[in-house]
Order: C-alpha cells, then structure tokens, then sequence
C-alpha cells in the first residue's frame, strides 16, 4: 500500500476514527491529538501491515493504544484548575447519562462497548483490533452491559426520589 492509498483509505474511516477518540478519551481536544497521532504512526508503519483488507482493524488497534498513552498522561498531569470545555448552558444538553456510564467502565469493558455499539465493529473485528479472543470479547461485553444497566436504573432511581 502506498502514501496515497492510505491517504485515501485514512479518509474513509477518519470520522468513526474521531468518534471512537471522543468517546475513549471523552476529551475533543484530546481526541483530535489521538486520531492526528494514530494517522501519523500508521504512515510510518504502513509497510508492517501484512493483510490490506484487515486495514481499518489495524488503524483501530493504533488509534486505541494511542487513547492509552494520551490517557495515562492526561491523568498524570492533572492541572489544578480544570477549566470546562463548553459553556455552562451547553453542558446541560450535551450530558448525556449513557456517555457518563461509559466513561466510567474500566478500559478493558469501555474499549468493548465503544468498538461493538459506536463504531459498529462484529465480534471478529473487535477481537482482531484488541487482540484478544472473541470470547473475552463477549464476556466484557455482556459485564459492561451489566454494569451500564445497572449505573443507568440508579442515576434513574436518583433523578425521580
């Protein structure tokens, strides 16, 4: 594969890339740096990649690892004044309880959920991109659904006492 293939082939999944970003990281800012750094490893090793057709597992694979360490030094750092984002009247609409529980579920169970319900990967892709079995993959997947179900029926529980 070429530079321009991939180029070509990098356009087609940039926005369920950004997606996969924004949800991992819950960050847009940080999301944009992930996708940018994953783009940019999967140039410099695009020779690597033995199987063209497993192109958009691989670059998931990447982007994933890159969440990780964009992860782990975001909570390294930790600023002491946390400025918001968004607007005080914009945040009310754009929270939504289903992204806070998903934020919240361990990596190995959020990875899962994002890969199979966000960016509409099968079982096999997202074994493939994790590089784990696709029976870990279901099992995280139903414990995530598990957990989500049940932090959800609580923050219900909470909103209507």
């Amino acid at each position: 594969m070429n530079k321009h293939e991939f180029a070509d082939r990098v356009e087609d999944i940039k926005s369920r890339m950004y997606r996969i970003a924004v949800l991992h990281l819950g960050n847009e800012t940080l999301a944009t740096d992930a996708v940018a750094e994953a783009v940019y490893r999967g140039l410099i090793s695009v020779k690597k990649l033995r199987e063209p057709a497993y192109f958009e597992t691989w670059m998931t694979r990447i982007l994933i690892n890159e969440c990780n360490k964009l992860w782990r030094r975001a909570k390294r750092e930790q600023p002491l004044e946390v400025l918001p984002e968004t607007a005080e009247e914009e945040q009310a609409f754009t929270y939504l309880p289903l992204k806070e529980a998903i934020r919240q579920l361990p990596a190995d169970l959020k990875e899962v959920v994002i890969l199979r319900y966000y960016a509409d990967l099968t079982l096999a892709q997202t074994a493939e991109s994790l590089g784990i079995p696709q029976g870990t993959v279901v099992t995280r997947q139903r414990k995530a659904l598990k957990l989500l179900k049940l932090e959800l029926l609580e923050e219900e529980h909470i909103d209507e006492s």
